[in-house]
């Protein structure tokens, strides 16, 4: 770690942004474990990514909490435009062990399992409510943001309560009865209220787009997070649909015909909004392409935001395959799943290297001395609009 003037510096340059590595990690091992050709070996493997996610999240929580124990700057990461939109990646990354835990232990009847997946999904519920509704907040009332700098990370506040209503519906899968129906109950407010929002979100972000053009180089993989919400989103829907179709004709009998028509809407609006994602999908391959035809992309930590969203993409396309049973969907799932894991391979391998000379820390270290210009030393607490003039 010759990049760095001290090893203190990895604390000081640990970021957020790192929780984005679990988010990535995880999915993956979520989606071999839901292959559409499933082969055993895919199923070892996928349990050793789920264990190397596990290690990496409680990593990056013990790093993160002394960092913060450390310096104390929660508050200079809060009122920071672009550190805390990454505070929303760390209950989607709690989100990938609890749905990674169900499938992997789901098969085998483990008895503890479905109450330890349903306390950490009600912790990763309360964790992705409070990024929904303390960042945008501060977005609208104590952050500075200008139009031309707002990248796609705009959205991620709102992405953690709609990988919370999939998660829940995964959950709700290995319960019955009451609990689980207000599993899916919830999960469902989850989902209108996260996907509401990033829609709107989006329109702000595209409308930046027409007027500036593509993001710098350094942050042109943001351009895929558009793609997180939308594939997650008719992912959840559809799993919502099933669960609905399976609980509310004996939980809620008063409205036993719902559950049927929940389980058609979400298929009908889970292919919409996948078809809305692959316009996503061609126009940030296409700004990757465009940005690399005109210079060289340096690696940064944004590169991993290239694998969520693609898996997210995968993942609800895999859902439409077991839906409908069309052999297109099947096939696509299928490359889309080894494109994106031969890619997570290749950023897990740069990530390590440049992690290992200390670029990655050092880099998040500028960012963390900047933070310091956030928040003045006469802050008034009583009146905290001054502070930001």
């Amino acid at each position: 770690m010759h990049k760095l003037e001290s090893r203190s510096d990895i604390i000081r340059g640990f970021s957020p942004a790192w929780f984005i590595t679990t988010m990535g990690t995880g999915i993956i091992g979520a989606l071999l474990i839901n292959f559409p050709y499933r082969t055993p070996a895919l199923q070892y493997i996928s349990w050793g990514i789920s264990l190397v996610n596990l290690t990496v999240f409680l990593a990056c929580c013990v790093l993160f909490s002394w960092r913060l124990i450390r310096y104390r700057d929660f508050y200079s990461i809060l009122m920071h435009p672009q550190q805390s939109m990454l505070l929303g990646a760390i209950p989607m990354g709690l989100c990938t062990l609890v749905v990674c835990l169900v499938w992997t232990l789901k098969p085998y009847n483990v008895p503890w399992m479905p109450v330890l997946a349903l306390v950490l999904w009600c912790i990763d519920v309360v964790l992705s409510v409070m990024s929904f509704l303390v960042i945008p907040f501060l977005v609208t009332s104590h952050q500075k943001h200008v139009l031309e700098t707002v990248n796609a990370t705009l959205l991620l506040p709102a992405v953690p309560t709609i990988v919370a209503a999939t998660g829940g519906a995964i959950v709700a899968s290995v319960h019955n009865g009451g609990v689980a129906t207000t599993i899916v109950t919830i999960s469902y407010m989850l989902w209108a209220m996260g996907m509401g929002v990033a829609m709107l979100l989006t329109i702000v972000y595209l409308i930046r787009l027409v007027l500036f053009k593509l993001p710098p180089k350094e942050a042109i993989a943001t351009a895929f997070i558009p793609l997180g919400p939308f594939g997650q989103a008719s992912y959840g829907i559809q799993l919502l649909g099933v669960q609905a179709a399976r609980l509310f004709p004996t939980e809620l009998s008063q409205i036993a015909y719902l559950g049927d028509i929940l389980l058609s809407i979400g298929f009908f609006v889970g292919l919409m909004i996948w078809s809305l994602a692959t316009w996503w999908f061609a126009h940030a391959v296409y700004s990757m392409v465009y940005t690399r035809v005109h210079g060289k992309i340096p690696f940064n930590l944004g590169w991993w935001a290239l694998i969520f969203p693609i898996s997210t993409f995968a993942a609800s396309t895999n859902s439409l395959w077991a839906l409908t049973g069309y052999t297109f969907f099947r096939v696509l799932a299928s490359f889309v799943i080894v494109g994106v894991t031969l890619l997570w391979i290749s950023i897990v391998t740069l990530t390590i290297c440049y992690a290992w000379t200390g670029e990655l820390f050092k880099a998040a270290t500028v960012v963390q001395l900047e933070l310091k210009d956030t928040v003045p030393e006469d802050f008034d607490s009583e009146n905290p609009e001054e502070c930001l003039e």
